[in-house]
């Protein structure tokens, strides 16, 4: 009976845990800015429609960003949110 009681209690322990990792996993997706969507950049800090808008124009205009820090180019897009969302973008073709 106390093992029973034990490896229920542990069974338990361990789903706690997975359930509280799981929105940390999910926000580990980082936005891809040569493919994004004007919806997925807006989920960016600091990022609404006008910019993520000037985001995709940009990227039309001059080609896939070869690096993340090209994202500076961008009008609207200074030092400081860039700083804010580096850490969440990425760039592939």
């Amino acid at each position: 009976m106390r093992n029973r009681k034990l490896t229920v209690f542990l069974i338990l322990a361990t789903l706690i845990c997975v359930f509280l990792t799981l929105p940390a996993l999910a926000t580990e997706k980082k936005v891809n800015i040569n493919t994004a969507t004007a919806e997925e950049l807006m989920t960016l800090k600091g990022i609404g429609e006008k910019k993520a808008h000037a985001i995709i124009e940009y990227r039309e205009a001059h080609g896939p960003f070869e690096s993340i820090d090209d994202l500076k180019n961008v009008k609207g897009i200074g030092d400081k949110i860039f700083e804010s969302i580096k850490s969440e973008i990425m760039v592939e073709e």
